[in-house]
């Protein structure tokens, strides 16, 4: 049996503190395990995350549809369980040195996202069936929690949603994200889109 172990891997992007992470990976004859979280694993690679996260949720999203851009008061870990997307950040935090910068990643199966509290979140579903997203929360979701939201299709951000978005179109992104302040109405909004 011919077994290929792939390293989980760390990258930083513009944002400070959200990181890109590669998924361990073992592959074999009758196929793959990917390590989606293992705290010693992410413990070696100096990300500080919980030992036990508070909430998963796994969404389906068909394709087009937009989710986000969300940034809770609780660190997440995303990743996709099938399918493809176009992940999106905005950083909202008031005293960040990278306020108002623009990350945007292409998702697949292996490719996960740390993203600290404060750091908006979204995502459109590429991938002709739709995604399967993952969300890890820190803790667990409130009505209310502590947070701020920001539009999706705010064009100061500068994203390029790969799919074209009607936003009156309740089936491609929610009346609340479509309705979510723009980022400049926010405060100060440095930076770019990376």
């Amino acid at each position: 049996m011919t077994i290929a172990i792939v390293p989980m891997t760390v990258e930083p992007t513009a944002i400070d503190g959200l990181l890109r992470i590669t998924t361990k990976a073992v592959t074999d004859e009758r196929g793959t395990v990917r390590e989606f979280f293992r705290t010693s694993g992410f413990t070696d690679a100096g990300v500080s995350v919980p030992e036990r996260w508070a909430q998963l949720n796994l969404t389906y999203t068909r394709r087009g549809g937009i989710r986000g851009l969300h940034g809770e008061a609780t660190d997440k870990l995303i990743g996709i369980a099938g399918g493809t997307a176009l992940g999106a950040w905005v950083d909202a935090r008031p005293e960040s040195a990278t306020r108002g910068r623009v990350v945007t990643q292409d998702l697949e199966v292996g490719v996960q996202m740390f993203v600290p509290a404060g750091v908006c979140n979204g995502f459109q579903a590429t991938s002709h069936d739709g995604c399967q997203y993952l969300y890890c929360f820190g803790v667990e979701w409130q009505p209310g929690m502590a947070g701020v939201a920001v539009n999706p299709l705010d064009p100061d951000l500068g994203i390029t949603w790969p799919i074209p978005v009607d936003p009156t179109d309740p089936s491609l992104v929610s009346a609340k994200d479509a309705a979510a302040p723009r980022f400049g109405s926010l405060g100060d909004a440095r930076g770019a889109q990376e």
